[in-house]
């Protein structure tokens, strides 16, 4: 009985990836799965949008994302997508990107969806990641020492300063 109530009590201090998930979203933006995204990686019809910092994306990012740093996002970034293409945003968890997703839906893109989990489900799921010059590295900026929890052992390096 001792025990049990003390691994009940341990457990309770701990969330599984999931559970920080959803108390990070609004579900404000629909969510698209990493393997939902990886199967229209290189498909003229979809827009991918890198929502973290620089610093992060320098160090991986999903092939053939553009870059729109979070911090400084204007509506003009992205004024030669039209509104009518496909739209995945991703950050390192998709806090950030849901935030940007929400700007761009109120801008009047009709297609925007959030990657489920960021870069790091990306990663957690065995996914490729190219670094600045386009090379398949194991690198992934996971924001500070906190967050790398969330990218599973063996799934990447895990880089943040």
């Amino acid at each position: 009985m001792l025990i049990s109530f003390l691994q009940s009590f341990m457990a309770c201090g701990q969330q599984t990836y999931d559970q920080k998930l959803q108390s990070l979203y609004s579900n404000t933006v629909p969510l698209v799965q990493a393997k939902e995204v990886k199967e229209k990686l290189n498909q003229e019809d979809v827009v991918i949008l890198d929502i973290r910092s620089a610093k992060e994306y320098s160090v991986s990012h999903l092939p053939y994302a553009k870059f729109i740093d979070y911090d400084r996002f204007d509506i003009s970034q992205v004024q030669d997508i039209p509104k009518d293409k496909e739209v995945v945003v991703y950050c390192s968890v998709g806090y950030r990107s849901e935030k940007i997703g929400e700007k761009l839906k109120k801008a009047g893109f009709g297609n925007v969806s959030n990657m489920y989990g960021g870069i790091f489900q990306w990663k957690n799921e065995d996914f490729d990641v190219v670094n600045q010059q386009g090379e398949i590295t194991d690198s992934v900026h996971t924001y500070n020492k906190r967050w790398s929890k969330w990218l599973e052992e063996g799934k990447g390096i895990k880089v943040y300063e």
